[in-house]
């Protein structure tokens, strides 16, 4: 990229005119950064800020996680979805009390070891906790770097070119300006290419302008992008959460009441199938015929 020096300038100086507020970059505390990060999978951030504060109130550090019940953990966790998550970062917790005294650790090999911890997670908390130069990648930012180079790229080539592009020692501030522009500007539908600070190294923009609608997205095959999910409403996943949801309200749920408490009043044989999954994952116990939180 030419002038990468000048590019690198001109996203810093957005973000710092244009940068999201969110609560969790006001710190750097690497428990709380890590609990943002896994929460953000996949759910979206104005449904994750109320739900971390009010995790963080209860479960401040990795010890306090550590010490609480599963149970406890995933009835904090119900309305974001996903509830292996909650497993994950319980279990996490515990590794972390039991094998790193309580620290968070910044190694990113130490951090793929945890329960749960991927590449991005584990990047993310390198770069927004400990301030490391790092780059993360996620669909914001595949969808950004494939489009730039008009490429669908690998995840190898991708997360090389992420690291390219990060300046030496602005590795926070590029970060997050890359997830906000990809949030704000650079959106999977309806890109608002106008005013994008990429809008002119980027040659997916140039391509558009020549040949408008008929100019394929690179995004769409490329690392990083992730595709559309199924329909939650009905779904295996809906009557998941409303199963938890239940049960982390206390509601007695038993083999009778099951299919109604997820929704499939008339579909029996479905909720007990769902259900065992949720067993099998180990968020919930069915003994006597009656299904608790694990």
């Amino acid at each position: 990229m030419d002038d990468l020096k000048g590019v690198q300038q001109k996203i810093l100086d957005w973000f710092t005119a244009n940068g999201r507020d969110l609560p969790w970059r006001q710190l750097r505390d690497p428990w709380k950064i890590l609990v943002a990060e896994v929460m953000s999978q996949q759910t979206q951030v104005d449904r994750v800020v109320p739900k971390w504060t009010s995790f963080l109130q209860l479960f401040p550090t990795p010890e306090a996680c550590a010490e609480a019940s599963q149970a406890s953990i995933v009835a904090q966790w119900s309305g974001l979805g996903f509830n292996r998550r909650a497993r994950n970062l319980h279990q996490t917790a515990q590794r972390i009390t039991t094998q790193h005294g309580g620290m968070v650790p910044s190694e990113r090999k130490l951090l793929l070891a945890l329960p749960g911890i991927g590449e991005y997670t584990a990047r993310a908390v390198r770069v927004f906790a400990f301030e490391l130069d790092d780059a993360v990648l996620d669909t914001n930012v595949g969808r950004i770097l494939a489009r730039v180079y008009n490429s669908s790229l690998s995840p190898t080539v991708a997360q090389q070119k992420a690291l390219d592009l990060v300046p030496a020692g602005s590795s926070w501030e590029w970060n997050q300006a890359i997830l906000d522009i990809g949030t704000l500007h650079c959106k999977a539908k309806s890109p608002i290419c106008e005013t994008c600070p990429f809008r002119n190294v980027c040659v997916w923009y140039e391509q558009r302008q020549k040949e408008g609608v008929a100019a394929l997205d690179p995004a769409l095959r490329s690392a990083g992008v992730s595709t559309p999910q199924s329909t939650f409403e009905g779904s295996d996943r809906q009557g998941r959460g409303k199963l938890l949801k239940a049960l982390a309200a206390e509601v007695e749920v038993t083999d009778e009441t099951l299919a109604s408490v997820m929704g499939w009043p008339q579909a029996p044989q479905r909720a007990a199938d769902v259900a065992a999954k949720v067993v099998a994952d180990q968020l919930v116990s069915h003994e006597d015929g009656i299904y608790r939180l694990a």
